[in-house]
């Protein structure tokens, strides 16, 4: 087994302003997520961050390093989170084996040499999502299971964005340098997430979207708040958002979505909010 990876050079928002869909698609959207018996990786040149997904079957898959990283191992000077969409599962790290049910995660710390991931059936793998980022310093690894994440419920069904907003790798859950992921469950008729968009100029951000049932779509906004963009997106799929972007959307259908974070800043409340009704 080999891991697959792709590079993504960061783009000017000038630049983006001419891009045609297919362009925006090819630089912003990742579709190879979730593919049985593979560990794929997209390495983007925001703030460094690494977005993929491993999912063993019959057999167990290693985090190996890639070639962008220059290292000896993958977390040789890297953080990782992990969180498992899938069935049930482990993560073994140097020896020590972590079981992830649904739902649960998992932070990895600098300075570990071997990550293998392993499901408990093949015939319902596990679905590992992979965040990464650069590292300055070791931190303990930490499983986060349900009842240790932050809940915070959000919005309300009269402006179809109620939803609960789950914290999983934060500051104030793990000790982390600059990596932050949690996830976000839309309800049952409501249909909008981070509304009002914000931007947040000191940390990029990825969503992963998941739940999106079969025949339905999620439509992503993204763009400078004066001059957005959008990308519409199927289950299974994950969209880089630059700082200068606004990162929103929309779907058919309720949905689920993973977000993370990297940058200088750890203070979720970090942001700068737009006015619904001076989008264009």
């Amino acid at each position: 087994m080999k891991t697959n990876y792709e590079v993504r050079y960061a783009a000017s928002p000038q630049d983006v302003k001419s891009y045609d869909t297919t362009r925006l698609r090819e630089e912003f959207l990742i579709d190879n997520l979730m593919e049985p018996g593979q560990v794929n990786l997209v390495y983007s040149h925001y703030d460094r961050f690494i977005s993929g997904s491993a999912v063993p079957t019959k057999s167990a898959l290693k985090l190996e390093a890639i070639d962008p990283l220059k290292a000896e191992y993958f977390l040789e000077r890297r953080e990782l989170g992990i969180i498992n969409i899938g069935g049930s599962g482990s993560v073994n790290v140097d020896g020590t084996k972590y079981e992830l049910n649904n739902r649960e995660a998992l932070y990895v710390g600098r300075g570990n040499k071997e990550v293998t991931f392993s499901s408990k059936s093949a015939d319902e793998p596990a679905l590992f999502y992979l965040n990464s980022t650069p590292a300055h310093k070791e931190y303990p690894n930490k499983k986060i299971g349900i009842n240790d994440v932050e809940v915070v419920e959000l919005g309300a069904p009269e402006t179809a964005n109620a939803r609960t907003l789950r914290k999983y790798i934060v500051n104030s859950v793990v000790d982390v340098c600059q990596l932050q992921m949690g996830m976000t469950e839309l309800k049952t008729g409501s249909v909008w997430n981070t509304m009002p968009a914000h931007v947040h100029d000191r940390r990029m951000e990825v969503y992963f979207y998941f739940d999106v049932p079969e025949d339905q779509a999620v439509c992503h906004f993204m763009g400078q708040p004066q001059e957005t963009r959008h990308i519409w997106m199927q289950n299974h799929q994950a969209v880089i958002s630059p700082a200068w972007s606004i990162h929103s959307g929309s779907g058919t259908s309720n949905y689920t979505f993973i977000w993370g974070m990297a940058g200088e800043n750890l203070d979720y409340g970090d942001m700068d909010h737009c006015k619904i009704n001076e989008l264009k």
